[in-house]
């Protein structure tokens, strides 16, 4: 799509300009005559991507990343407290962030705030960047006039997300580096040491012991069947990262991943942190309380546990209380339960999810602390046989042959 730079005046007779991506120039103005605008010139112009921006899409790593996200609502929150107009705010921000996909959103919401829409109306063309959760809040803060504490909120809300989701990230990266490391290994072993090893045996001509017979087999079968073995494995790889972008998929995976060994529960209490904060933080903001059910089953970011979500809401709505709908889900623990009920019975839902939430992130931090500790001794174990098995295979009948030369 080529590029257009624009000239117009709004409903109200102010002059906007601005730049839009587009198929043709009737596209152009098919797009500005539904935001209320007129167009009076559209050129096309020839716009030249920074080399970092064709790096960045050539690889497919132009996505707006959480740190940015933080970065640009702390500074919404500076625009907003400090009284500067919205449009010159954006304006501003949008020369000054080096991301080029962030910064053309920001122009283009500049652009529609300048025909008169709201902020929150302007970043729902923006989904990619703004998910239901942000844009709901920004439009919360819009109608109640505390603009600069919502983004004030949700900047904080998105540093602990992003810092709990770190600390999972960081903890699992240990073992899964020595999984694939252990992979590494049996495939070099079996294609290029325990071949070595057979030919040696093999002019001896004397009978092997069975775990040899067994590693030798393993060994021809990797040797002669490889290039399937890479292909089934690259294709298995393939069809589950499909299938679980499917929505089956994506509720099997999430409800899988929460009954995993080990890291299972770290990730359902991660979840169970986002789910509380992000909840308080709706309820503390104004938005009502089945509305807010609904944007946390997205925001939770597993859609078997979204589902349980929705279910609470469903409850809500048949006139259940908070407290009664949370128990039947079966997420939380009684101790978390009780803070919902003593919550709901003072009126402070809100300081007391937050208070579950700050609950979870302690857990997470505590079992994080203690992966390590659960996780070496299993890896310890499994490296500890897969040596013994090679080492009995290879050494078992070199063993005997000594002797047999005795």
């Amino acid at each position: 799509m080529a590029h257009y730079e624009f000239h117009g005046r709004n409903t109200q007779g102010q002059a906007v300009s601005g730049r839009l991506e587009a198929l043709s120039s009737d596209a152009v103005a098919h797009q500005l005559i539904g935001r209320g605008v007129t167009p009076t010139t559209i050129n096309e112009v020839d716009e030249t991507l920074p080399l970092e921006e064709r790096l960045r899409r050539l690889l497919g790593d132009d996505k707006v990343t959480t740190e940015e996200l933080i970065l640009f609502t702390r500074q919404m929150y500076t625009i907003t407290k400090a009284g500067i107009p919205l449009i010159r705010g954006i304006r501003g921000l949008a020369q000054s962030i080096t991301h080029y996909r962030l910064s053309a959103c920001l122009d283009d919401i500049a652009d529609r705030l300048q025909t008169g829409v709201e902020l929150s109306t302007a970043m729902r063309h923006h989904t990619d960047i703004y998910d239901n959760l942000y844009i709901s809040m920004v439009h919360v803060g819009e109608n109640s006039g505390r603009l600069e504490e919502v983004f004030d909120q949700m900047s904080g809300y998105l540093e602990k997300d992003q810092d709990t989701r770190k600390r999972i990230t960081t903890a699992l990266r240990y073992p899964m580096f020595v999984m694939m490391a252990l992979a590494a290994a049996m495939v070099i072993v079996n294609i290029k040491v325990i071949p070595a090893f057979a030919n040696m045996f093999g002019k001896f001509g004397a009978e092997l012991p069975l775990m040899t017979r067994i590693l030798i087999g393993t060994s021809n079968f990797f040797v002669s069947y490889w290039p399937f073995l890479l292909i089934l494995s690259v294709g298995t790889v393939y069809g589950f990262m499909r299938y679980i972008k499917t929505e089956k998929g994506e509720w099997n995976w999430g409800r899988i991943k929460l009954k995993l060994p080990i890291v299972g529960e770290i990730i359902e209490r991660g979840l169970m942190a986002r789910y509380s904060r992000s909840f308080s933080l709706m309820l503390r903001s104004g938005v009502p309380l089945t509305h807010s059910l609904e944007l946390c089953s997205r925001a939770i970011d597993n859609p078997f546990l979204g589902e349980k979500i929705l279910g609470i809401r469903s409850g809500i709505e048949r006139g259940d209380s908070l407290l009664r709908t949370h128990t039947q889900s079966e997420m939380f623990t009684p101790l978390v339960l009780q803070m919902i009920a003593v919550g709901e019975e003072s009126g402070q839902v809100d300081t007391l999810l937050e208070e579950v939430a700050s609950f979870y992130e302690r857990e997470v931090d505590y079992d994080l602390k203690s992966l390590s500790a659960k996780i070496e001794p299993i890896m310890i174990v499994i490296m500890a046989g897969f040596v013994l098995v090679l080492a009995l295979g290879i050494f078992l009948p070199m063993w005997e042959m000594h002797n047999i030369q005795k």
